[in-house]
């Protein structure tokens, strides 16, 4: 199973769609929201969701969203990242509610190659996260430094650090 793309891999308008999908609980929204310290009632209290806001419901807190989306896409684009530089823009477009299963799909607008070091290159993306009905709720852009193949080989190739299995008495090693 692939982890990441080299720079070589990526090609302008290439389109990953990201799986599976994850469907958010509140328990989810919940433990992200204390773990952040985003007490705000919109997403914690579900008798002020229901009576003061325009959704009658709790909304699942949009760097949730964002963060999910961004996790899902990491074996498609980030994997094998040098860096992420930068998030060029976040817009948060529809809500996302307890229940809810969340998709993503990023695209390649755009590759360059670095100008300071030969064996990387620079990603620009754009990922768009929506629900079980096709409802786009989050649409970020950015751009991530990726090593070229040169980069890896020099590094232990495609699993640089990985350890080889031992034989002992319990596993006498492959034949």
């Amino acid at each position: 199973m692939q982890f990441g793309r080299s720079y070589e891999e990526f090609e302008v308008g290439a389109v990953y769609q990201h799986w599976p999908g994850k469907t958010v609980t509140e328990y989810d929204d919940h433990l992200f929201c204390l773990l952040t310290m985003n007490h705000h009632p919109l997403h914690l209290d579900t008798h002020y969701a229901a009576g003061s806001t325009q959704f009658g419901q709790n909304v699942v807190v949009g760097n949730y969203v964002y963060s999910l989306l961004l996790g899902m896409s990491v074996p498609d684009v980030s994997g094998k990242a040098i860096a992420n530089l930068e998030i060029e823009s976040l817009r948060h477009v529809a809500p996302t509610f307890h229940g809810d299963t969340i998709y993503g799909e990023t695209t390649v607008l755009d590759k360059w190659e670095s100008t300071s070091k030969d064996d990387r290159g620079v990603v620009h993306v754009e990922t768009i996260g929506y629900k079980q009905d096709g409802t786009v709720v989050c649409i970020f852009r950015r751009k991530v430094m990726v090593p070229k193949e040169n980069y890896l080989e020099a590094r232990g190739g495609e699993q640089p650090g990985r350890p080889v299995p031992v034989p002992d008495r319990n596993w006498p090693g492959r034949d």
